[in-house]
């Protein structure tokens, strides 16, 4: 399976100790050059920046020519090149987290996933303990509703 993923769901995995999770889950990831960057940049957490400086070799990196798209130019870098580089690749998923985002994947019908996405199939294969998982994720800034992270949670208590 092609998956690309954007800066936030590796950043929060990275924060809330499950970095190898992706690997679990899809074995490799492709992500823009731009996406390595925000993850190295200096104002990333520590930890963030700690293990992008040495990169796992389940991720490959792109560098994803620009594009003129309209749709595209009001998102941040790392989301409009994941974007772009999950067309190119024909991923069948692209995981990203901001909401729009995630509004010109689905008028580009590609298949998104979230963070909580996949903390919620980490957890049905096993990997996860998803309760302890969102009660890291609530100690950073991730930004999800107390009723989104409610429903997760009870979606996964009713075997969903």
């Amino acid at each position: 399976m092609t998956v690309v993923a954007d800066t936030s769901t590796l950043c929060y995995l990275v924060l809330i100790g499950y970095p190898e999770l992706l690997r679990q889950i899809y074995s490799q990831v492709h992500v823009p050059e731009t996406v390595q960057a925000e993850l190295l940049h200096p104002e990333a957490p520590a930890s963030v920046r700690d293990w992008a400086s040495r990169w796992p070799n389940w991720i490959q990196v792109h560098h994803v020519a620009a594009s003129d798209d309209a749709a595209l130019a009001r998102l941040h870098p790392g989301e409009r090149e994941a974007l772009l580089l999950a067309a190119s690749l024909s991923a069948e998923v692209v995981l990203l987290d901001e909401k729009a985002a995630r509004a010109v994947a689905a008028k580009q019908s590609q298949r998104v996933a979230g963070l909580l996405g996949v903390l919620a199939e980490g957890s049905h294969r096993g990997l996860v303990d998803l309760p302890a998982a969102i009660d890291r994720l609530r100690q950073t800034n991730f930004r999800a509703s107390p009723k989104l992270l409610r429903e997760v949670l009870r979606a996964r208590a009713e075997g969903k």
